[in-house]
């Protein structure tokens, strides 16, 4: 049986999700006498607002319908932009905001106390004629859900898939319609309306990898957390967030840099990761082919590494980005577990020199058969796309029963030496020699162990400050220890 909003149903225990058909939710927007809006549509036609044409009664509901479609037309209404683009992030806020304020100039708010306003708008740009690029877009909805209220914002941007420019425009109008409809019916499950954004839509259409929620509806709402969904539930393969702790678009940050990428569990950062950071990073900047004024240095955490007891656990994710956001760094969340998908994402961005920084147990692993058993070329085809790109390996050494392991002691399966050889004798994996020596006894899981039961010493062998945020937030376990003792 369906519940009041017609969208759930229960069979015994179990929650079945019931997805509404999209006129059903265009009609059930225009049958609402408060809401009250615009559309404004910009490189794909006005493929969202003909489904509320289409429903009826969208009188009540359509306030204005526009599509500034003429570059010099488009610029003489919302200005233009200082980089001279059209399908950017600033181009999208400008088209809400001045959607906005003229709706709220041109209606009478003592003639419609009640009116819930709304400006809905994308910018995109669908495939090129010769299906070379894909396309991508921005899409954003300004709405009310008190009228005496503040706007809220849910801003997110896209990535087209489908070969055809048609059902690109097609599948952007779906989207749109799931977005309206999420804004006013479920603004208040942030984590469900994502999930509805793919309302008869599938993964293989479209590719949402930056989402940002704001206004008052949305203050509670962590934007790196709403990240961390779009990757969980498969929208996209890795999602980004700067220093600042917001989220960033990895095409914006990424494009045509030198990238250097450090992966791990930063469970917590330690001084070995530092140490990796800083020494690789030298090394990188004196490669040639590397300009360092052009060097982004991305942090990346896989989500296997945020699994606890097979699910995601959210809290410890949220530990360890404010962490390396404290140290300055760039975090990025992926779905790759292979480092060869790593490398692949980066040069859809980039054909510039790029490095990766890792330590020998994960360059052990890399030559493991086990990882590319689903590629039909096997080890050969991963190690192809991974040392194909204009790759360097930077190898920072363990230390094994007093003897200090690099690139040239490390022991792969007998099979995979001449393999190895071949990589390592050839200028693809350079060692980190400048590194402390002091620091190869620190293990990022032993110093968890210490943070949980409290033992003496684990500040030591953190970078400065991470110590007093891990007391500070009672971060990993800190705390809780006492915490039971006094509950006892």
């Amino acid at each position: 049986m369906k519940n009041s909003e017609g969208e759930i149903i229960l069979k015994g225990d179990r929650e079945i999700e019931h997805i509404p058909a999209l006129a059903d939710k265009a009609l059930r927007i225009n049958l609402n006498k408060n809401i009250y809006g615009t559309f404004s549509e910009i490189g794909a036609g006005q493929e969202t607002v003909r489904h509320f044409f289409r429903a009826g009664g969208s009188s009540g509901t359509i306030a204005k319908a526009m599509s500034a479609y003429d570059k010099d037309y488009s610029d003489a209404i919302y200005g233009v932009e200082d980089d001279g683009r059209y399908v950017t992030e600033s181009r999208l806020r400008k088209m809400l905001t001045h959607e906005t304020r003229l709706m709220e100039e041109r209606l009478n708010r003592e003639k419609h106390p009640e009116k819930l306003f709304f400006s809905y708008a994308n910018t995109v740009a669908t495939i090129d004629f010769a299906k070379q690029f894909k396309g991508h877009g921005w899409v954003g909805i300004k709405f009310q859900v008190d009228p005496n209220a503040e706007y809220n914002e849910i801003i997110l941007h896209i990535r087209f898939k489908e070969n055809d420019s048609k059902l690109q425009q097609e599948t952007l109008g779906v989207l749109g319609v799931n977005l309206i409809y999420g804004a006013f019916y479920k603004y208040n499950d942030p984590k469900r309306l994502l999930r509805y954004l793919y309302d008869h839509l599938d993964k293989d259409q479209l590719e949402i990898d930056t989402i940002n929620f704001s206004g008052p509806q949305f203050k509670d709402v962590d934007n790196r957390l709403m990240s961390l969904q779009l990757v969980k539930n498969g929208m996209t393969e890795a999602v980004m967030f700067g220093p600042d702790g917001k989220n960033v678009l990895p095409a914006a940050v990424l494009y045509k840099k030198n990238i250097l990428a450090l992966r791990g569990s930063f469970r917590p950062v330690t001084k070995v990761n530092m140490d990796m950071y800083e020494k690789s990073l030298e090394m990188f900047v004196q490669e040639k082919k590397v300009e360092k004024d052009n060097t982004l240095v991305v942090f990346e955490i896989t989500l296997s590494n945020l699994r606890s007891e097979g699910e995601i656990d959210e809290r410890d994710f949220m530990d360890r980005a404010e962490l390396l956001c404290s140290l300055g760094q760039t975090v990025m969340i992926s779905n790759f577990q292979e480092y060869y998908k790593v490398v692949e994402y980066f040069s859809e961005y980039t054909k510039a020199r790029m490095g990766l920084a890792m330590g020998v147990s994960n360059l052990i692993d890399i030559f493991d058969e086990k990882y590319y058993r689903h590629l039909s070329g096997g080890i050969l085809e991963a190690f192809g796309k991974l040392f194909y790109r204009d790759l360097k390996v930077f190898l920072y050494p363990m230390e094994e029963n007093g003897e200090v392991i690099n690139s040239q002691n490390l022991k792969v399966h007998p099979r995979m030496k001449e393999l190895y050889k071949f990589f390592a004798y050839n200028g693809k994996v350079l060692d980190i020699t400048d590194f402390d020596k002091d620091h190869l006894k620190i293990f990022s899981r032993e110093v968890l162990k210490m943070i949980s039961k409290e033992k003496d010493g684990w500040e030591e062998m953190l970078p400065e400050g991470i110590a007093g945020l891990i007391k500070k937030n009672h971060l990993f376990g800190y705390g809780e220890k006492k915490t039971l003792e006094e509950a006892k």
